[in-house]
């Protein structure tokens, strides 16, 4: 500690970042401020607060850094960097972007998409969200698609499309990729799509009526028609919605409320003193101040391309407003408000994100416990010894033999742990051995791999898991038997996961017409048969499912990037090229396959092009014989 008190004495009164490193230069937490000094010690003062970051992260802080900035923005700029780079386990950060689902919009192509994505990129499109819910975002670009019918065809298909697409047909689309629509006409639609993914919809409704009473006067009475629709659609949707306020500005409403070791940020959208959403984000609580919490989570949740609205309402003030009005100003390029009011209707607002964020905390316990009612009931089910809380489940894919890989997922709770899935390339195996690549697969995450945990590597991940599931029968099962007992592990349970059979299974002198999927476990004579309805079973084919879908991706990528190659001998075939290629024919075999008129109609493929590529189907291309 004496080292730390030396450090304290010699920080500098300027704007910056600090980092706090614990053992082996682990940075724990990155934090800015206005004063270094001033923010640094008060990590380490006895203030009798207990929930503070003195009792639990400045006993684990062993040497710290800074960096002076020339201001508090600059200061705000490096810390993003920092963040992104060392991904501290103390800091206040949003979930991962494939977590959520967002909305994207792409305003650079001369005619935009509308998709759901799990991935935010700097690619000059719009986006909106994240948003927690797939299926609720799903129904919003259907409900926006119905009103403002914008394509969702990839450009490949888009450019090479001749004729109407069955979204036309359906009213979902205006077929601009064949000229059914001008490029001002569907940029209006883009426009509009925006205003109300913005919550803009009042000014949106008077732009829309503005339009109709144009089309009117000039006798389009079809076009002031659809105006009229679209109009209805947006008004219908607005009675739904709650009034909360009748300022009329866009609100971003924040609230902070603690439960046992979690923290839960609730947020409210208002957009023209409607509420139009709102979400709950949970996080760990380290202990740090409620200043330094709604700090972070402000400039995390403001990063990227997320709208940003006339005010901020937060319920504490924070020292770094001002900086962050600045930076939010600058984004907005107008005028924003950072407020933490005392009374009147911004605190009404706060009081109901308050309670918002206290329902979210009850429903996050009866999720838990339904979770933990799933995960109780599995141990019935599969007679366990004690309730698989934690389950890593292993599948196999290849064809042929080729490009093998093995997946591992993992469960906790009943609900996927997705930084604690493992890939693996199976390696010096030849021909299409499933039992020696499961084999494979299961000796380096509980061989190599086990050693390294119980050495502190990855400490975190280090808990060998309730139940090892794999997919597959009795062959399986015993392969993990096997791994188990040669490495020496013992009290981890195992049961395999075989799919559905047509076919009876046979006994010595009869047939049994067992149908369905069914669970094998060792030392048990009979499998287990999934039953329908039972929470525990649709669990099992849940992970079963997703570890195929994690192995299945990943041998895709590797087929690809093997493809690839192949076409990467065919001069004159670019990057682009082969994914327009790629587009229109899904995979190697379709570009092979298909006549030389038909690669001729891809952009940029020449006949000379498409003559080399018709010699790749040969008995010497990868995959034949």
């Amino acid at each position: 500690m004496s080292d730390i008190e030396e450090r304290l004495k010699n920080l500098p009164v300027a704007p910056g970042v600090y980092l706090m490193k614990g053992k082996g230069s682990e940075v724990l937490y990155i934090g800015k401020a206005k004063n270094l000094k001033a923010r640094v010690r008060s990590y380490f003062q006895k203030t009798g607060d207990t929930r503070y970051a003195v009792r639990f992260l400045a006993s684990r802080v062993e040497d710290i850094d800074c960096i002076v900035t020339a201001n508090e923005k600059e200061a705000l700029l490096l810390e993003d960097t920092l963040l992104k780079q060392h991904k501290p386990r103390y800091n206040i950060r949003l979930k991962d972007s494939k977590t959520y689902v967002s909305i994207k919009i792409t305003v650079r192509d001369r005619f935009p998409r509308i998709l759901v994505v799990r991935q935010v990129k700097k690619d000059g499109s719009r986006y909106f969200g994240p948003y927690t819910s797939a299926r609720a975002v799903r129904d919003a670009v259907k409900f926006i698609r119905g009103v403002f019918p914008l394509r969702v065809c990839g450009d490949a298909v888009f450019r090479n499309r001749t004729r109407p697409c069955l979204d036309y047909q359906m009213g979902l689309c205006p077929a601009p990729a064949v000229g059914l629509i001008s490029e001002g006409a569907y940029r209006e639609l883009v426009d509009s799509a925006i205003m109300f993914l913005e919550g803009r919809n009042r000014e949106l409704v008077r732009l829309l009526k503005g339009r109709m009473d144009e089309a009117a006067a000039t006798l389009d009475f079809e076009k002031a028609a659809r105006f009229r629709d679209r109009i209805s659609a947006i008004e219908e949707m607005l009675e739904e919605q709650k009034v909360v306020t009748h300022r009329g500005v866009d609100q971003d409403v924040f609230s902070l409320a603690r439960e046992g070791p979690a923290i839960a940020v609730q947020t409210l959208l208002i957009r023209q003193g409607r509420l139009v959403g709102g979400n709950p984000y949970f996080f760990e609580d380290s202990g740090l101040p409620d200043e330094e919490i709604i700090s972070s989570f402000l400039t995390e949740f403001y990063r990227g391309e997320r709208y940003i609205p006339d005010e901020a309402v937060l319920p504490i003030r924070i020292e770094d407003a001002g900086v962050l009005r600045e930076w939010l100003t600058e984004k907005k390029g107008r005028k924003v408000s950072i407020a933490a009011p005392r009374r009147g209707d911004k605190l009404r607002l706060l009081k109901m994100a308050e309670s918002n964020a206290l329902e979210a905390f009850n429903k996050k316990r009866e999720a838990e416990a339904g979770r933990q009612g799933v995960v109780d009931e599995l141990k019935r089910r599969l007679r366990l010894d004690k309730p698989p809380v934690n389950i890593e489940a292993f599948d196999i894919s290849n064809i042929g033999g080729t490009l093998a890989v093995g997946a591992m997922v993992v469960f906790r709770n009943g609900e996927p742990d997705k930084g604690s899935y493992r890939l693996y390339r199976i390696k010096g195996i030849e021909g299409p051995d499933d039992y020696a690549m499961m084999e494979q697969a299961l000796s380096r995450r509980y061989g190599k791999e086990a050693r390294q945990e119980g050495q502190g590597v990855q400490t975190a991940k280090a808990a060998p898991p309730d139940l090892i599931l794999m997919d597959g029968g009795k062959g399986q099962l015993n392969v993990a038997l096997k791994v188990l007992d040669t490495l020496g592990i013992k009290g981890v349970e195992t049961a395999a996961l075989a799919k559905e059979r047509d076919e009876g299974e046979r006994r010595p002198g009869r047939i049994i017409r067992a149908k369905g999927e069914r669970v094998y476990r060792p030392n048990v004579k009979d499998p287990i048969l999934l039953r329908e309805g039972s929470k525990a079973d649709l669990l099992l084919r849940r992970i079963r499912d997703e570890v195929h879908r994690f192995a299945v991706s990943y041998h895709r990528t590797l087929r690809s990037k093997g493809i690839s190659s192949v076409l990467d001998t065919v001069p004159g075939i670019g990057e682009k090229k082969r994914q327009a290629l790629f587009e229109r024919f899904n995979d190697l075999d379709g570009i092979v396959n298909a006549s030389l008129e038909e690669l001729m109609k891809v952009p940029g493929i020449t006949e000379k092009i498409a003559v080399a590529i018709k010699r790749l189907k040969g008995p010497d291309r990868p995959g034949n014989g």
